[in-house]
């Protein structure tokens, strides 16, 4: 009877140490999915950043996943659509901000937040962003110089693609979705891609990324195609670059089975030029 109550007595205690626990690791889940909002100043014009870091990104050496917005987005909505940072964690995942800039399709006036369409344009001012960003991560984490990588959507994709072929040689690998590299095809060099695309998008049309999507084909010397998953067709190349494409049925919006598939596509590349 003696161990007994002792036993019942002890029981409260017990609960309130597994909620303890409980709440504990819930408050880690939080700590770790609350992103670092950073500025930089480039050019005497101030630009920010979300940074998602796992905590020991200081001390082992982390992949790092650059995600740039869509015209008129913002690094808050990039960081819940897209969400890289919780399909990978073990990746310091960064989501910068555009400034007011001109759309060719939409936004003439430059009202909404985007990116540089081209090499030279706005003084180069994002391409300058870049630079700091990668330099900022560098000096502040151990950042695995093999393992970098840019995706972005429409004018963010197209941003991905003036990366590649403006800093081509910093990246192990690229993941744009819903645009076209027409003003960036002549510089690139083979990079493993995958290209996400809507077969209805009204915006950027299919035919124009198809366009693209064949030039990468003919750059990367990939053979023919074979299924690699959902919407998913990989060519393989005969250089080691291979172009997947996760060509859905929907319009310009992205999917929400994206990040899925490029985070897998990341994962199988590193960059063997550095």
């Amino acid at each position: 009877m003696i161990i007994q109550g002792i036993y019942k007595r002890m029981q409260p205690l017990a609960i309130v140490a597994f909620a303890l626990s409980l709440l504990a690791g819930v408050v880690r889940v939080r700590a770790a999915d609350t992103p670092l909002r950073r500025e930089w100043t480039v050019d005497g014009v101030v630009r920010q950043a979300l940074i998602y870091a796992p905590p020991d990104a200081s001390t082992n050496a982390s992949p790092v996943v650059f995600a740039f917005h869509g015209h008129g987005g913002s690094m808050q909505n990039a960081a819940r659509s897209f969400a890289y940072h919780r399909v990978w964690p073990e990746a310091i995942v960064i989501y910068p901000q555009g400034l007011p800039t001109p759309g060719r399709l939409t936004d003439p006036e430059g009202k909404k937040a985007g990116w540089q369409p081209g090499a030279g344009d706005q003084g180069d001012r994002d391409l300058k962003f870049f630079d700091a960003l990668l330099k900022s991560l560098q000096a502040d984490y151990r950042v695995d110089e093999k393992r970098i990588y840019a995706t972005g959507h429409s004018n963010g994709g197209g941003f991905t693609y003036l990366l590649w072929a403006t800093r081509g040689d910093e990246f192990a690998a690229f993941a744009p979705s819903a645009a076209a590299a027409s003003k960036s095809l002549g510089q690139l060099k083979p990079k493993p891609v995958l290209h996400v695309a809507g077969q209805n998008d009204p915006l950027v049309k299919f035919a124009w990324q198809k366009l693209t999507i064949d030039r990468l084909r003919q750059l990367n010397q990939c053979g023919d195609g074979k299924e690699w998953g959902k919407w998913c067709t990989e060519y393989p190349s005969k250089i080691g670059a291979p172009v997947v494409t996760f060509i859905h049925p929907g319009t310009h919006q992205f999917p929400a089975e994206a990040p899925a598939a490029i985070v897998k596509f990341f994962q199988q590349h590193s960059n063997n030029t550095q």
